[in-house]
């Protein structure tokens, strides 16, 4: 079955030897470009066009045509390649228009080698671009899923090959224009006509094989992690958006075939405009939002990759919308230099008469990319509308009604929510941050009022306090999803400060023993913890876990610090390194609260330390990063809604449940 997508859904790919063909009413230069893993053209050598139409596993046409086939084997390119982006362009000179808004919309369609569609998309919506991103084929985790992104550039080749990181851009779409304009020829056969209207293609080697399931991309591979300075979305977290990947890809999906996009079948030609009593149907009008319209073997798998998905696709609009405002600024700058440079301006009112025709060009430019982002992120809510209230409790915030009919699990989820993302373009969008379980590394929640200007706005005892809060409220989230008694929290509270925030672990009877005080307590504890990850490791290495210590806990472990360095000798602080480094392989994690400043004593020491964490923080700050563009993503921590009572309801079950099965 094809799926027939709208701009920003995705489909996986079946097979990794395609061709892309693509039809447009004039014609168009056709180009690929390859891309890392964060997206970027590393060089010109990761550019086909038609001056240089072969690279390993991909060829595309060398003249322009309003037909064209593009031969793509996946396999064959180069094991750093993790993304093909389709380009189309108009060809610059007379007799050729100069934006594909006059023209007839451009379509393309993904298929096998023998023609089966496996995707299809029309690239509605174009105006004054002279250039545009068709879709883009893009790996996850050794499996390959194509996505419509249809992103215009009015800037053109140039324009269009810079946004993607390639530098001398301007240089290579001009050698390109000319290779077009100079007729490197070798006539591109049109692809064969389309089937008529409702008619199925039928093949002597029968329907094309139903799609292949991905693992969902590992969060800590893609979306957040570490301290201000770098990761997020883009550093390895302890997630994203665990040390257990996804299930190996299987064929089909878990809900019984693939997603169907389907609208009424498109011609060969670009198709007419719907009759206005079909607004469902209207080309480029998003499909009603679905929750758990991803791949994946089980709703849970395919909720994480949709927020995954949704995630990215908010990225990538925001940064077309500031890429578009960046472009207009830049041009009214210059057209602004241009008018102050030419002496006719000088004298009389038609400077001022150039000034003003530049701002009004930059703000019509600005206000068509708003409109443009603001559909984008209009689809991206309703969707968001959707989607959360499906959440189950795992990936759900603490308002979340699905909590008030919480069970203790048989199994552990894949993933759980931290806390939730947002970017100043719509602040109410919120996308939830998923960390993958069991969780790959530990997590630093900052306690110093240094970190940020919310946080230097917050009293430092409440502060803290908040930081503390934040942390009690992961550690419930964490056994609350761990099956009974496979997850254990240990706590090292030097100065028993925070008695009052632990009420609601110490109350419940969840801790594995009461909060450990003073030296002698911070010692005991870290030996503890040491010795479990010792043994564990030497079990592992010599491949006789039988041999372990019948008393030995062989479950999950948290390990809560507060007020970091507060009590620690130097013995404890190699101690807690050691926890914060082989800890996880083995089911000791880490949970500090802590100020840095207060460290700083130790000197570089600790830097290993705090890189090693996934930093968050108790209070709105936006220290994450995505993998994709390097937004600057605003955190704010899961909060349990004032005067609701749903943690300790929780806690209740969850200690009821290691009552009744003691192990």
């Amino acid at each position: 079955m094809t799926a027939e997508l709208v701009r920003g859904q995705n489909h996986t790919l079946p097979q990794t030897r395609l061709e892309i063909r693509v039809s447009a009413g004039c014609p168009v230069v056709a180009g690929a470009t390859l891309g890392d893993e964060h997206g970027t053209v590393r060089g010109t050598e990761w550019v086909a066009h038609p001056g240089s139409p072969r690279l390993p596993g991909l060829e595309v046409s060398r003249q322009a045509a309003a037909d064209h086939r593009l031969a793509v084997d996946l396999d064959a390119l180069p094991g750093a390649v993790h993304r093909v982006t389709v380009l189309l362009a108009l060809p610059t000179g007379a007799g050729h228009p100069a934006r594909f808004g006059a023209v007839a919309a451009p379509f393309v369609a993904v298929t096998g080698l023998d023609g089966t569609e496996i995707a299809t998309f029309t690239l509605i919506g174009l105006d004054t671009e002279s250039a545009v991103a068709a879709l883009e084929l893009y790996r996850r985790q050794g499996a390959w899923k194509v996505r419509a992104v249809g992103q215009g550039y009015a800037a053109g080749l140039a324009g269009m090959l810079a946004d993607q990181g390639l530098d001398r851009a301007a240089e290579l779409a001009a050698s390109i224009q000319d290779a077009v304009a100079s007729g490197l020829a070798r006539s591109v056969a049109p692809p064969p006509p389309r089937a008529p209207e409702g008619e199925r293609v039928r093949h002597p080697s029968g329907p094309a094989p139903a799609p292949t399931d991905p693992a969902p991309p590992r969060p800590g591979s893609e979306p957040l992690g570490g301290p201000t300075t770098g990761p997020a979305p883009g550093a390895t977290t302890g997630t994203a958006p665990g040390a257990a990947a996804a299930g190996n890809a299987a064929p089909g999906t878990a809900g019984g075939g693939p997603i169907d996009y389907a609208h009424p079948r498109r011609q060969t030609s670009a198709p007419p405009p719907p009759p206005p009593t079909a607004p469902a149907a209207a080309p480029g009008q998003p499909a009603p939002p679905v929750a758990g319209d991803a791949t994946g073997w089980s709703m849970d798998e395919r909720l994480y990759n949709q927020i995954w998905g949704m995630f990215e696709d908010l990225a990538r609009a925001v940064a077309a919308y500031r890429s578009a405002v960046d472009f207009a600024e830049s041009r009214m700058e210059q057209e602004l230099d241009r008018a102050l440079s030419d002496p006719r301006h000088r004298m009389g009112g038609a400077g001022d008469l150039a000034r003003e025709r530049a701002r009004d060009k930059c703000q019509d430019l600005t206000a068509r990319a708003r409109e443009v982002l603001d559909r984008d992120l209009s689809q991206l809510a309703a969707e968001s509308a959707v989607v959360e209230p499906a959440l189950p409790a795992p990936y759900a915030g603490w308002g979340n009604p699905v909590w008030h009919g919480y069970r203790v699990p048989m199994e552990l989820p894949m993933a759980l929510r931290l806390g939730d993302l947002h970017l100043p373009e719509r602040t109410d969008l919120r996308i939830p941050l998923l960390v993958r379980l069991p969780l790959e590394r530990g997590v630093w929640i900052d306690s110093g009022r240094t970190a940020s200007e919310a946080a230097a706005a917050t009293g430092g005892d409440r502060l803290r306090r908040l930081a503390m809060d934040t942390a009690v409220t992961l550690a419930a989230r964490l056994l609350a999803v761990y099956p009974a008694n496979e997850f254990s929290v240990h706590v090292i509270d030097p100065a028993g400060a925070a008695a009052g925030a632990l009420a609601p672990l110490t109350d419940a009877g969840v801790l594995a023993a009461p909060p450990a005080s003073g030296a002698g307590g911070v010692s005991a504890v870290l030996a503890h913890l040491t010795r479990r990850v010792d043994l564990v490791q030497m079990a592992v290495r010599a491949g006789a876990a039988d041999s372990l210590p019948p008393d030995l806990d062989t479950g999950e472990h948290l390990l809560i610090v507060n007020d970091f360095p507060h009590g620690f000798d130097d013995r404890a602080v190699t101690q807690l390194r050691y926890l914060a480094d082989e800890g996880p392989a083995v089911g000791v994690h880490l949970l500090m609260v802590a100020d840095r400043e207060d460290a700083r004593d130790y000197g570089p020491v600790l830097d290993p330390l705090w890189r090693s964490l996934l930093r968050v923080t108790p209070v709105a700050d936006d220290h994450l990063v995505d993998p994709w563009v390097g937004h600057a993503w605003t955190y704010e921590p899961c909060r349990v809604p004032e005067g609701s009572r749903v943690l300790e309801q929780v806690l209740a079950l969850v200690a009821a449940a290691r009552r009744a099965d003691p192990r």
